[in-house]
């Protein structure tokens, strides 16, 4: 493979407004092999990344590429160096086609300039028949669920020649299927000499991949040793700086009440169909499932962002009919979206901003706006979730995925909800971040509120719920309470459905 690294990084270091994000980062990455970077949230693994692809420069730091010291000024610049990237946070123009998107800003063009549609059409459809992804060329990027998105994004990178791969939590929004796939893919990477960085906060998947695992931690370099030389517990005591004994927090024995909100018979006509399932007041259930299933459907029926044809919810034993998001919050129903970026965050905006998004007549009165109750609320409810910021001005987009997400549950607070629906709460954070968000759902649970979490991680749901109800081709195909939690059981559900209730 040679001596000389693929990819070379020395004293890079990079800062926002208020934020040290990088400081003297150096790493190497060899010919041929994958590094797995591990980090808690906000430790600078995408920044780093983003530096390496042109999305940001650096304030300090050389980087060299197969010995020699370049600037990676743009992305354009990276892709002129064979340098690809997938990111965390997925960045799509909704209105352009799959063909369009496999091609952005490489269009092939006609002798007289313009960009020879046929031919992207034609190559289009023989990347996505090589990849063995079935998806129509006309269809609108809208359209696509963040599961087809993200294997568009992972096959598009890979079909560019790239010397240097960089994946960014590719595996947080995909199948286990669509994962094999993806490792097939690396494989074949690295077997033609191509250096890969891959980020992950997923144990499980980095001793399948790695040949070296750096770790960082609050913008500095830590360690890098081969993979077969450091086990998990390490890895994550030198993330944390400190030695964590259990990845969940202790459960509190459930207070559970009488029933928050009832589904029975829920039906679209398409997506799913005759849906049942309750949750309590000071309950946690889960949804479970594979991808398409229909889990995240029946959760946005239920908070007002998509209609249902058939059946009827309750809410505190009154039937109600829930067309919009505002009848949803009216009814003190709130729920956070698996796609932060698309339907969480304002990524421009500051945390106070974000925050506050939904609770504006809070901060009226007599239709002037009252500072003083709107910083009093605000700061009561980052402080309650443990949002980590340099002040509250900062804009959103600049915080990690664990803090966005924090930021979004004090959002809801201000609501005050009694009925919470958790989408994937946990998805592209640390292990660090998790703890803190189930101690969070532990809390908010104590307290009265009925939760309902999705979750790809079966472990999780396992972990933190009391009830489980498991979907499968858009039904409820069986419900697992606490003595019968096993992942076997509900994997059985997930993909034969309903030969077991």
């Amino acid at each position: 493979m040679g001596d000389t690294p693929i990819l070379e990084l020395r004293r890079i270091e990079k800062r926002f407004p208020g934020v040290i994000a990088l400081k003297e980062m150096s790493f190497a990455v060899r010919k041929g092999s994958v590094h797995v970077i591990c980090g808690e949230n906000g430790a600078g693994k995408s920044t780093l990344m983003k530096i390496v692809s042109g999305i940001y420069q650096p304030d300090a730091g050389e980087i060299f590429v197969n010995g020699e010291k370049v600037a990676v000024d743009s992305p354009l610049t990276a892709r002129r160096m064979k340098i690809s990237m997938v990111t965390q946070e997925l960045n799509y123009i909704p209105e352009i086609t799959v063909a369009q998107s496999l091609f952005l800003g490489d269009e092939p063009r006609t002798r007289f300039g313009s960009i020879d549609w046929k031919k992207l059409y034609a190559d289009a459809k023989a990347l996505l028949e090589r990849e063995g992804l079935h998806y129509r060329l006309d269809t609108k990027l809208k359209e696509l669920s963040l599961s087809d998105l993200q294997m568009l994004e992972i096959m598009k990178a890979v079909s560019r020649e790239a010397n240097i791969i960089i994946f960014d939590e590719p595996t947080s929004a995909i199948t286990s299927k669509e994962v094999d796939v993806l490792f097939k893919k690396i494989d074949e990477l690295r077997a033609k000499g191509a250096g890969i960085v891959y980020i992950s906060h997923r144990f499980e998947e980095l001793y399948r991949i790695a040949d070296d695992i750096s770790v960082i931690r609050d913008g500095s370099h830590v360690a890098t040793r081969r993979a077969t030389e450091i086990d998990i517990e390490t890895i994550i005591q030198m993330m944390v700086g400190r030695k964590l004994d259990n990845v969940y927090p202790p459960k509190p024995e459930p207070k559970v009440g009488a029933a928050a909100l009832e589904v029975k018979g829920l039906g679209d006509d398409e997506r799913f169909s005759n849906v049942s399932f309750n949750v309590r007041k000071g309950e946690i259930i889960g949804l479970a499932g594979l991808m398409g299933a229909g889990r995240t459907e029946v959760v946005r029926t239920v908070f007002g962002l998509d209609p249902y044809t058939t059946g009827e919810i309750l809410v505190h034993g009154e039937q109600v009919r829930i067309r919009t998001v505002q009848d949803a919050v009216r009814l003190k129903i709130a729920m956070l979206s698996e796609d932060r970026k698309r339907y969480g965050i304002v990524p421009m905006r500051s945390i106070t901003e974000n925050i506050g998004l939904v609770s504006l007549k809070k901060f009226f009165r007599r239709g002037y706006r009252d500072a003083k109750t709107e910083k009093r609320l605000i700061d009561g409810a980052s402080k309650r979730m443990k949002v980590k910021a340099p002040g509250f001005n900062t804009e959103i987009g600049l915080l990690s995925g664990g803090n966005q997400q924090k930021v979004m549950l004090a959002k809801w607070m201000l609501c005050e909800p009694d009925i919470l629906i958790l989408d994937e709460p946990t998805r592209g954070i640390d292990v660090g971040a998790k703890f803190e968000i189930y101690k969070i759902i532990f809390e908010l649970a104590q307290e009265g509120r009925a939760v309902i979490v999705i979750s790809s991680e079966l472990s999780e749901l396992t972990a933190i719920c009391d009830r489980i109800y498991v979907m499968a081709s858009g039904r409820i195909s069986g419900e697992l309470k606490g003595p019968e939690f096993n992942q076997e059981g509900i994997m059985r559900l997930a993909t034969m459905g309903g030969d077991e209730n």
